[in-house]
């Protein structure tokens, strides 16, 4: 029920209960612009400047993406996959770090490439969220899954590539067999992401046009029923208004 049209029974009482539901709406709506505008701060967690000037071995080799050193550091026995204080290993490191000739020689070495890190990242998901498609192409070239379930939202690669709008790396995910109709804690789709968490500009529709052209599912709602069409409509994005229309959108 829209709250404007609710009809007070006591007044003190409907004035308190109305100002509680604006507030609880404003911090809502507040919580979303802060993860959209800011989705690692709220979710990975890099290595800082202080931290990687501590690494040693082969994180330090990992972080400078130096091959030779990475080579060096196995070939003594070091664990590859050792994690940091993080949980982040070589390979999420060298991923963080942009580094993708690093992540070849890790993976041809035998680094676990679904391993999570504290945050539940693997370093699809790192890459993805990233924008890095160089780094990524070396991740699924090397045999990495763009399937796995990751982050504190139960979500994937291709939810959080679609919420930042990075449409060549939905793109590769796509082609790597992504699940394209995963919901994730919040009740989104990547399709859903797309729209809700985006800006309407042109790599968002980029986004949605890449995952309408896959087949997602354009039924999956939202927790408040609301189809993809609706909150497109919802928001004036009429480019998606147009694509989701154009594939049989409801």
């Amino acid at each position: 029920m829209n709250i404007l049209q609710h009809q007070p029974m006591a007044g003190h009482a409907s004035t308190r209960s109305l100002r509680g539901l604006f507030m609880a709406a404003a911090l809502t709506a507040a919580c979303l612009t802060a993860i959209a505008a800011a989705p690692e701060a709220y979710a990975q967690v890099r290595p800082t400047a202080p931290e990687a000037a501590r690494y040693t071995g082969l994180h330090a080799a990992a972080h400078s993406g130096n091959v030779a050193q990475i080579e060096a550091a196995i070939k003594a026995g070091e664990d590859i996959d050792r994690r940091d204080a993080y949980g982040r290993t070589a390979l999420h490191i060298a991923t963080f770090a942009g580094k993708p000739d690093a992540v070849n020689v890790l993976i041809k070495s035998g680094a676990k490439t679904a391993l999570l890190e504290n945050d539940k990242y693997d370093a699809v998901t790192v890459a993805a969220v990233a924008d890095d498609e160089a780094t990524l192409r070396a991740l699924l070239n090397g045999g990495a899954s763009a399937k796995l379930m990751t982050s504190r939202y139960d979500g994937t690669a291709l939810i959080a590539a679609a919420h930042l709008g990075h449409d060549g790396v939905v793109k590769q995910l796509i082609a790597a067999g992504a699940p394209l109709d995963h919901v994730n804690n919040l009740h989104w789709t990547a399709l859903i992401e797309s729209i809700v968490l985006g800006n309407g500009g042109a790599r968002h529709v980029e986004t949605l046009r890449a995952l309408v052209k896959a087949g997602a599912n354009l039924q999956l709602t939202d927790r408040s029923r609301n189809t993809p069409l609706a909150l497109a409509r919802s928001r004036g994005y009429t480019e998606m208004v147009k694509i989701l229309l154009e594939a049989g959108a409801k």
